[in-house]
Formats: C-alpha cells, sequence, structure tokens
C-alpha cells in the first residue's frame, strides 16, 4: 500500500517547544509564588492540549480558565525563543512535498498558525488542524476526520504521524495507519502503533515518495 497523505502532530514531532512552553509554565508559577518546574518535568506534561498542560503543571484544585487565559498570554510573549525544528525536519519536508500534508494539533490554532510562519513550515501543509474550539482534541478522531476532508484525502492511504498516544488513538480511531515518532517529547502508553520511527529522517524510508 503506497502512504500518500502524511498527518503530522506538532509539537514534539516537527518542533521541540518545551523550552517556550517551560518558561510560560514558570512565569505562571512564579506569579502564584510557586517555584519553578524543571523542563524535564513539564516535558512530561506536553501532548494533551493547554488546558491539560496547566492542570498538570499547578498544584491540584488550582486550576482556573484565568489561569489558563493567563498562560497562553505569557506563552505567546515566549512563543518562538527557543522552539526549533527536530534536526532533519526540514530536510525531511521538502523531500516530502509530493505527498499531501498536514499538521494537527492540539496546540490553540492561532498559536499554531504563527509557529509555522515564523518556523517556515506553512508552505509545506496543504491543511492545519489547531484547536479553536469547533472540534474535540485528539484523542477524538475529528481533527483527523477534519483534516482527511479538507485534502480531499483516502483514510486508508493516509498516516497519523506523532510522538503521542493522543496521535496513535485519534489515527486508529479514524482508520488511518500511525506512526510512533521515537524522538519527541510523548509516549505510546504502551498503544499499538503500525510503523516506528527513531529519527526524523526514518520517515523517508517509511513514506517514499
Amino acid at each position: 500500500m503506497i502512504i500518500d497523505t502524511l498527518l503530522f502532530d506538532l509539537d514534539g514531532t516537527l518542533i521541540d517547544s518545551a523550552a517556550d512552553l517551560g518558561t510560560a509554565v514558570n512565569l505562571l508559577r512564579a506569579e502564584m509564588d510557586l517555584p519553578p518546574l524543571g523542563i524535564d518535568l513539564v516535558r512530561t506534561y506536553v501532548g494533551d492540549g493547554a488546558t491539560m498542560l496547566v492542570r498538570r503543571a499547578l498544584p491540584e484544585n488550582a486550576f482556573s480558565e484565568q489561569l489558563l487565559k493567563r498562560f497562553l498570554q505569557l506563552y505567546e510573549e515566549h512563543l518562538v525563543e527557543k522552539t526549533t525544528l527536530y534536526p532533519g525536519i526540514d530536510e525531511v519536508l521538502i523531500s516530502l512535498q509530493g505527498k499531501n500534508m498536514a499538521v494537527i494539533t492540539n496546540k490553540p490554532f492561532n498559536l499554531t498558525l504563527r509557529l509555522l510562519y515564523e518556523l517556515g513550515l506553512t508552505a509545506f501543509f496543504g491543511c492545519i488542524v489547531g484547536a479553536d474550539g469547533t472540534l474535540p482534541k485528539k484523542p477524538d478522531p475529528a481533527p483527523v476526520f477534519a483534516a482527511l476532508r479538507d485534502l480531499g484525502a483516502d483514510a486508508g492511504k493516509a498516516v497519523m504521524i506523532g510522538d503521542h498516544h493522543t496521535d496513535l488513538r485519534a489515527g486508529r480511531a479514524a482508520g488511518v495507519k500511525t506512526c510512533f515518532c521515537a524522538w519527541g517529547i510523548g509516549n505510546s502508553d504502551g498503544y499499538p502503533f503500525d510503523y516506528l520511527a527513531e529519527t526524523p529522517r526514518d520517515l523517508l524510508r517509511l513514506f517514499p515518495v
């Protein structure tokens, strides 16, 4: 079977954003007179959207919508200070331009658009699906279905590529193949996947143009 549609997660798959997320988390905690968290711990909180990140980064029962809003303000102020592409991602995307490609992320849509633009990635993707309140987030398959519709793509020839079990669950539920990215910040949580990419360049071997 030839895979002609690649659906990419963003954080932990295409970009390493943990440092800037950690900055926003710790600025928020400082405003609450809480000590900072180590970046490695913040990495484990990423993957399920901003709401879950803030919930995990604060003491139990401390979360509020106001604090979430403040976190997003702080994150937007530090959005692309230390965030980078994973090594090899630019080469991979250039090589895969013959395929349909989309980004499907639980990151807020407006921040996703800015990040992709700032990092020079926008032109690679025919569809960008972020969290804008109209669709449930991964692991729900709705964002995957939305991307397939926008691309006019066949689920049977598509693969969801990500570093987190939410990506794998969303892809499986939508009827597409799944590829786990071992270089990312997430984990598979033991959930099965169809392909394993140890490095970004493995994607060129797994899904040749």
